[in-house]
This record gives structure tokens, sequence and C-alpha cells, in this order.
């Protein structure tokens, strides 16, 4: 299985291993329990054994008692193995505010 790299919109680090990455999502849905995911528009793309899915989400949750959300880009790069698609690399960051 191709080892994953991920950089989290609700993260500081990269995460490329297997601890680091299982710890993320855990810690994220112990951390905001409430939150949620919203999908967007998307393009996925396949290029023979490889495929990129880009386009954008929002997160939501609860905290002190007001809904916060927080729109994100993101990426994501597969890899078939057999018959299955493996994510091998992640990418998500806020969008940010526009200049006023």
């Amino acid at each position: 299985m191709p080892l994953m790299e991920s950089w989290d919109t609700l993260s500081p680090t990269l995460r490329a291993d297997r601890a680091a990455l299982r710890d993320y999502f855990v810690t994220a849905f112990k951390v905001l329990p409430s939150l949620k995911v919203t999908f967007g528009e998307q393009l996925i793309r396949v290029y023979g054994s490889t495929a990129v899915n880009t386009g954008y989400y929002t997160f939501s949750y609860i905290k002190d008692g007001e809904t916060e959300t927080l729109p994100a880009r993101y990426s994501f790069t597969f890899v078939k193995e057999g018959e299955n698609w493996m994510i091998v690399d992640h990418h998500s960051s806020s969008i940010p505010v526009p200049p006023r």
C-alpha cells in the first residue's frame, strides 16, 4: 500500500505515517465532536492508474454555542492498486478572505 501524506486544514503539520494520519482524524473529531463536512463542487481527472480529485468543502462545528464555518479547498491524489483506489496524497487549506 502506498504511504499517504496529508496537509490538513485543521493541522499545522504534515502527516506522513499511519499513526500520524489516524491521530489527526481521531483528534479532530474528539476536539470538535460536532464537526461536519459539506462537499461543494469537485473535479475528478483520471490518468491511467492515477486520479486527482480537487474541489472545495465547508467544515462546520459548534464553538461556545455558536455554529462556526470554515470553507476550505482540497486535493486528493489516488493510485489504483488492483481493484482499489488508494489515497497517496491529500492537501487541504482554508479559503482566504479576499482583501478589502
